[in-house]
């Protein structure tokens, strides 16, 4: 069935994404679903594009860079759309990689005065 189409509260779940999400993925155009009145229904391109939001924003992409990203292949085509994303999920490791680091150094510092503490409760002998 890869014509079917999902309604406003089938892609809520299948997502996980509250209707306020969903609406507002849709103010900012990053999904364009099929309206009938007030029914709205979200057919594969809608569901392909969701999939890219959603992975866009678990690497940490902002919703405007993701508008932008998926703006491009409309525009400009898949070629155009795979530079753009390569260049940006390069400067996306950078920065993942320098949180990383601040990461590390916190849980070390963190763990460092943990143990420092607790030799200062244990009783002296």
């Amino acid at each position: 069935m890869p014509d079917s189409k999902l309604t406003f509260k089938e892609m809520c779940a299948r997502f996980d994404v509250t209707p306020r999400t969903l609406r507002y993925y849709e103010y900012i155009e990053l999904l364009t679903p099929e309206k009938d009145g007030r029914t709205r229904s979200y057919g594969p391109r809608e569901v392909a594009r969701m999939v890219l939001i959603l992975r866009g924003r678990r690497f940490g992409f902002s919703l405007e860079e993701i508008r932008q990203w998926l703006e491009i292949y409309e525009q400009k085509g898949t070629t155009a759309q795979l530079e753009i994303w390569v260049e940006r999920a390069d400067r996306q490791l950078d920065a993942l990689a320098e949180q990383r680091k601040q990461l590390d150094e916190s849980i070390s510092e963190l763990q460092q005065l943990r143990n420092e503490a607790a030799d200062a409760l244990r009783p002296v002998k």
